[in-house]
């Protein structure tokens, strides 16, 4: 072993002389090439880094810019919503109104007419009576008549002789001499 160690000294000792050291600890080679790898990502990545993180900034406010248009967009949408609904709410309750206004005025209508109708009705009924009256009264009265002048015709047969009968057929001439001079 102790030729290993030798050999280590000796490459310590070689590496110093020529500035180039090589370690052989394995915790200590990992952490510094750990940070060599780190030390070179920084470097040269830098740019590249940045480029990447400037996008991702980029593409996270125009993502929230568009959230934001999208949000006031709606917003706005939903307020012109909210308006048109007032206006449909209040266009309802016209309808509503005017619709039971109509229903009121209708059934006012209906039962005027109704009233009209059953007075109509009841002028006519009463029409109708009278005239049924009167065709009844004028049925008896002709009747009467006819009776009346069936039994003073029989009576006059049964009075009246030929003597009787010229005597009238005189009278009546008589009167309608007096007629004429009267008018001349």
């Amino acid at each position: 072993m102790e030729k290993g160690t030798n050999f280590f000294i000796s490459l310590k000792f070689w590496t110093v002389a020529n500035s180039f050291v090589l370690n052989t600890n394995p915790l200590e080679t990992n952490l510094i090439n750990l940070g060599v790898v780190l030390g070179l990502l920084v470097y040269f990545g830098k740019g590249s880094l940045n480029n990447l993180l400037k996008n991702r900034k980029l593409t996270i406010l125009n993502t929230i810019r568009d959230a934001e248009e999208r949000y006031k967009e709606a917003t706005y949408k939903l307020t012109q919503a909210k308006t048109r609904l007032q206006q449909a709410k209040n266009k309802a309750d016209n309808i509503r109104t005017n619709g039971l206004y109509q229903m009121d005025k209708e059934r006012k209508d209906l039962i005027n007419i109704a009233d009209g109708d059953s007075k109509r009705l009841e002028d006519s009924k009463n029409a109708t009576i009278r005239f049924e009256k009167q065709r009844a009264i004028e049925q008896v009265r002709q009747q009467v008549s006819r009776l009346a002048l069936e039994r003073a015709l029989e009576k006059l047969k049964n009075c009246l002789n030929n003597e009787l009968h010229l005597r009238m057929i005189d009278h009546n001439i008589g009167l309608l001499r007096a007629m004429e001079n009267t008018v001349e």
